[in-house]
């Protein structure tokens, strides 16, 4: 099977989240599932989430989709994939490649924090590949077709082998936002002795990216941009987002010794691989839920960090469950108190650490890898056109 990408490819590194893995990943998982990709040079797909002005990017959008239609009327292709966010869809252009006979699927990953209703733009695709437990209600409520899959994430063959233990700490590798600050000051309050261990953009002064590109706002552009917020959010978030505004949340000295740099892609997979134990944490920053009461969603990283080989203790969220057997697989905490239990649990247990790591990596290659999630696309698909 042929496939085509638009997953966020990009031969520049535009200032905006990191994007690059994502090509990387899918990439590979294609080819060990014994399919063929290809991609059409010279198209930016990532240049669709920069700042820009409307102009700029209905420029980009009519560039970058007729040089696609282009080159698939000219290349036959099995799939069409790609990862999409509403502003970079042309829903004309999508109709367009269906009517070639290529079956349209969009992965998405931010539904929970991005949308408390489905935009219109995700109706066009035959499938959409939803990773989020909790997204699964809107496309049901929205009833465009889709189907739950875990996160594509791939990791090379040499790592797919669990290594021994390292260090004897507890390690988190991610960057810093508001909600994580919170958790892990709350943790180092209540239990200083944890050899707590943080990593990741943000955390110290030497460790931040560089700044998003942005473009100028006029007072008409905020009030406009305000409206949408109400409408899209609601007043309540609109509220909390005035309130924080004008909130100082500084980091304590105490947290600030646990914290470390940013990771190259080397220690960053050996450590979550070979750490004592490696932690994921779900919670995430939103206006429409109150600082003290965050909302939860499965990431990347519970992909990821078992895939690696890791000892993995999570923050608990619904559909965590339905991933992994906990207790055998992974363990799992719901608020900082359990979290500091289970620290001190795994801490006191090599023997349950060792067969964490074990089950966990077994679990995510054989089950939630992309050869899987390809696999079971295709199923979708045979079943559709057989009923």
């Amino acid at each position: 099977m042929k496939i085509f990408l638009s997953f966020l490819q990009s031969q520049k590194r535009h200032a905006i989240p990191a994007y690059g893995f994502w090509e990387y990943y899918i990439k590979n998982g294609i080819t060990e599932a014994g399919h063929e990709w290809t991609e059409c040079h010279g198209i930016d797909w990532a240049l669709g989430l920069v700042p820009q002005s409307d102009e700029e990017l209905a420029k980009w959008k009519d560039i970058t989709w007729s040089k696609t239609l282009a080159w698939l009327k000219k290349n036959p292709v099995d799939m069409f994939l790609s990862y999409l966010y509403p502003k970079q869809v042309d829903i004309s252009a999508i109709n367009e490649i269906k009517k070639l006979g290529i079956p349209c699927i969009n992965f998405f990953c931010d539904h929970v924090r991005e949308f408390r209703k489905l935009p219109v733009e995700f109706e066009v695709f035959n499938l959409n590949w939803v990773p989020e437990y909790k997204a699964v209600d809107l496309y049901i409520k929205a009833n465009y077709p889709y189907i739950n899959l875990p996160m594509p994430m791939w990791v090379a063959p040499a790592k797919r082998v669990l290594i021994p233990e390292i260090n004897q700490q507890l390690t988190f590798i991610g960057s810093k936002d508001v909600q994580r600050m919170l958790f892990f000051e709350q943790v180092v309050s209540l239990a200083p002795e944890l050899p707590l261990a943080i990593y990741g953009s943000g955390w110290t002064e030497n460790s931040a990216t560089a700044p998003e590109q942005s473009i100028p706002y006029t007072v008409a552009d905020k009030i406009k941009f305000n409206t949408n917020f109400i409408r899209n959010e609601g007043l309540p978030a609109f509220s909390r987002k005035i309130k924080q505004r004008n909130q100082s949340i500084n980091m304590s000295d105490a947290l600030a010794a646990k914290t470390d740099r940013l990771l190259g892609d080397d220690e960053y997979n050996s450590l979550s691989a070979a750490s004592m134990v490696t932690i994921g944490v779900n919670r995430y920053p939103s206006f429409r839920f109150p600082l003290d009461k965050p909302d939860t969603y499965s990431r990347l990283r519970d992909i990821e960090a078992p895939m690696l080989g890791a000892c993995y203790l999570t923050e608990w969220t619904a559909g965590i469950e339905q991933l992994y057997d906990i207790e055998k697989e992974i363990l799992t905490y719901k608020d900082e108190q359990s979290f500091i239990e289970q620290c001190h649990r795994l801490s006191g247990d090599a023997a349950l650490r060792k067969q964490l790591k074990a089950n966990g990596q077994l679990k995510a290659l054989s089950e939630h890898s992309i050869p899987q999630s390809i696999k079971a696309i295709k199923e979708k698909f045979l079943c559709t056109n057989d009923s």
